[in-house]
């Protein structure tokens, strides 16, 4: 099996919390300057890049002055409105200071379930063999069963975006170190788990609820999203996003966060 540091095609997914303060729910710029700075560099050292990025009812209740998420549907969507607008331009400007093109790409769960994801999967590709790295976000100003149900959460759409992309590696980025034997929130004795190999119904007990008030993910999303990723034979690393420039670490072959993989790696 390849190293990390050998996969080309790689998919990155950063949740809310990594996006936002905490406490605010506004954009935290320093973070996101490091993490854009740091794909930067991956994609200089030749590995092509797909960010799929959540934040945006996140950055729209914080343009908008919201410290708790609307209840309702209309509301929900006039976040995500306001700040998908705001999460683009960002990501724009930032990558740009590296002279690196960014694409948009709303997609729906539905989308990527139907005849239609071949339209998604050509485009990611042209995208990358025009050098452009693809941002990709759920389409929540549309996506209204998602919205209302609580679960439109981009964990399971990146495993999907991966899998259409054909992508070597999909490293999830949240919160939380991994995937740990506890709840490391309630526990001083929760240990990491570094290596798993089989998500059965052991693995499954240890995925809890919702994360931060501005997400909707949760450890339950990312072990169905590495549930997906099984089904094409495709590893994921689960790791921290508050500090972004871990990637380096990882993919110089150190180890980092929990790896989910069906073969060993040494």
């Amino acid at each position: 099996m390849k190293k990390i540091s050998e996969r080309k095609r790689i998919v990155v997914k950063v949740g809310t919390s990594t996006l936002t303060h905490h406490r605010t729910g506004r954009l935290n710029i320093r973070r996101v300057e490091r993490l854009v700075k740091t794909l930067s560099d991956l994609y200089n050292a030749g590995h092509e890049v797909i960010l799929v990025s959540s934040g945006a009812i996140g950055l729209g209740m914080g343009k908008l002055g919201m410290t708790t998420k609307p209840q309702d549907t209309p509301g929900k969507q006039a976040c995500a409105a306001v700040g998908q607008c705001e999460l683009m331009n960002l990501y724009d400007n930032l990558f740009a200071d590296f002279s690196i093109t960014v694409a948009q790409v709303l997609v729906t769960k539905y989308v990527l379930l139907e005849d239609r994801r071949k339209n998604v999967e050509n485009t990611l590709e042209r995208l990358l063999q025009v050098g452009a790295i693809p941002i990709v976000n759920e389409n929540d100003t549309v996506a209204i069963d998602e919205l209302e149900l609580e679960v439109g959460e981009n964990d399971s759409l990146a495993a999907r975006v991966a899998t259409l992309a054909n992508a070597e590696l999909l490293i999830i980025m949240s919160d939380i170190d991994g995937l740990y034997d506890k709840d490391p929130h309630k526990s001083d004795e929760a240990r990491l788990i570094p290596i798993v190999h089989e998500i059965d119904d052991t693995i499954r007990d240890l995925a809890g609820g919702a994360g931060s008030k501005f997400g909707t993910g949760g450890m339950k999303t990312k072990i169905n999203a590495v549930e997906i990723a099984y089904e094409a034979d495709m590893d994921v690393i689960l790791m921290n996003g508050r500090r972004p420039e871990a990637l380096y670490d990882l993919f110089e072959d150190k180890r980092i966060g929990t790896l989910f993989t069906k073969h060993y790696h040494p």
